[in-house]
């Protein structure tokens, strides 16, 4: 086994998130590369160099850019808030790094456009780019995707999926950069809807190809956090403006013509990280849950009449997918091992020279699908096409 050397671009929430994949990945499964968490980078020093001293990372930087000039890195993690992707993963990928960068892929359609084209180039070159939808490895998630791939549920005539949160349910609630546009591209839409966009796709086979909906700013300004109160451009000095929304409802039309609804909400009272799919078939049908996501509910239409009912599936057999380098049956996962399951398969995908995925086309699809509901809305709700498809 060799080394893979890697930096980390960012070391808030997901930066911890994503430490601990990389901390885990090659101790649970038989990777041919050893990753090897050489530096993280943040804008303040001190926050960085605490940052690395508790995940684990070798050293701390607060430039990004001397980083990708160093001979010793070899993947760059982009953890940093959306505004920021495109600059850093097209640099990254001129120098020769593999890349992960976390979803959304970038903060409009031209981004992501950008993006995708430089690790087309970049892949030419065997230098591999995937974006992180990291709920796509949760192993009922993707035991899902095997069900409905080899027929268990049929013909899929409808699919359910909504994001609920309820972080911002309180007013007073201090605006972040996720509450701002230019900072995140959108509000709920394409922080957690992009996750339901995803793996609705991941899980049928099939891609968004229209769609009509809303979105909805509830609560349209917020106290400024200690730090920014009294810079101009945001209202009062005591409040700044909500730029992004708090709500999106929509409806996707898949290639095969289903209807697919979604919900993307971080106001829904009482739920904290409620990310639910129910896929409907001809031959049965599949619900999975997040907040239950050990397991998997499956439904058998072709079952006799008085043996027809959901039916719990506890995904953690050795067999189920990444369930191999973990615990004996019964003993359950958690948020956390989704990225090492990324790591995992980014990692033996650099190691095959192969394409990872979710690529960056395919985060471009998801991007042109967001872009799309805001354009459906700003029409009010009218059937709008995503543009040019990419490949699943």
């Amino acid at each position: 086994m060799t080394g893979l050397r890697v930096a980390m671009i960012g070391c808030g929430f997901m930066g911890a998130a994503h430490s601990q994949g990389w901390r885990t990945a090659h101790r649970a499964f038989r990777l041919p590369l050893a990753p090897e968490m050489s530096v993280v980078v943040g804008r303040r020093a001190e926050a960085a160099a605490e940052a690395a001293a508790a995940w684990g990372w070798a050293g701390s930087s607060t430039d990004w850019r001397a980083v990708l000039e160093r001979p010793d890195v070899d993947l760059v993690d982009i953890v940093t808030p959306g505004d920021t992707h495109a600059e850093i993963a097209v640099a990254a990928l001129e120098a020769g790094k593999h890349v992960l960068c976390e979803k959304p892929l970038a903060n409009s359609v031209a981004e992501a456009e950008t993006m995708a084209a430089a690790a087309e180039r970049a892949a030419e070159r065997g230098v591999r780019a995937m974006v992180g939808f990291t709920y796509r490895r949760v192993p009922a998630a993707a035991f899902a995707r095997q069900l409905v791939a080899d027929g268990r549920i049929g013909t899929v005539q409808q699919v359910r999926a909504s994001y609920r949160q309820d972080w911002l349910v309180d007013p007073q609630t201090p605006l972040s950069w996720r509450l701002q546009k230019d900072h995140a591209g959108s509000g709920a839409l394409g922080d957690i809807g992009a996750h339901a966009v995803d793996l609705v796709q991941f899980m049928t086979g099939q891609r968004v190809q229209r769609v009509t909906g809303v979105v909805e700013t509830i609560v349209g300004s917020r106290p400024l956090p200690a730090a920014a109160r009294g810079l101009p451009g945001t209202g009062t000095a005591e409040k700044g403006e909500v730029t992004v929304d708090d709500l999106a409802v929509f409806t996707g039309r898949l290639d095969s013509g289903a209807l697919a609804s979604f919900e993307a909400t971080r106001f829904a009272t009482g739920r904290k990280n409620a990310l639910r799919v129910e896929i409907s078939g001809d031959r049965g049908a599949l619900v999975f849950d997040l907040e239950d996501l050990n397991s998997l509910r499956l439904y058998d239409r072709t079952a006799p009449e008085d043996r027809q009912g959901f039916t719990r599936i506890l995904v953690t057999e050795p067999s189920h997918p990444y369930l191999s380098g973990w615990w004996p049956a019964g003993h359950m996962l958690g948020y956390e091992h989704g990225f090492s399951h990324q790591v995992k398969d980014l990692v033996e995908s650099i190691a095959a020279g192969t394409d990872p995925h979710p690529s960056f086309a395919e985060g471009l699809h998801v991007q042109r699908v967001l872009d799309a509901v805001e354009r459906s809305a700003a029409r009010d709700a009218t059937w709008v096409d995503v543009q040019a498809m990419a490949t699943i």
